[in-house]
């Protein structure tokens, strides 16, 4: 599958990827914030492991989802939907 510029989406194209990204991005957010304070709650009980850098390198992943549902929410609302 090729990717399109966001201006190429059909209207139930834009609808539904931005109903997907959203719902991926909160899930995403929710489940690094949970790995932190884990991470932070082990840390202080058996001490620093390797495990603990899984949250911060999950961020970039989250960030470049937040700016393609930006994206996608400009679209729609350029678009009047």
């Amino acid at each position: 599958m090729k990717n399109r510029a966001v201006s190429e989406y059909t209207n139930e194209e834009l609808i539904s990827n931005e109903k997907k990204i959203k719902i991926i991005t909160i899930i995403l957010g929710i489940a690094i914030l949970l790995l932190f304070l884990s991470n932070i709650f082990l840390t202080f009980k058996r001490g620093f492991s390797a495990m603990s850098v899984i949250p911060i390198a999950l961020v970039p992943i989250l960030i470049l989802n937040i700016n393609n549902w930006n994206q996608l929410k400009k679209e729609k609302a350029n678009r009047n939907l």
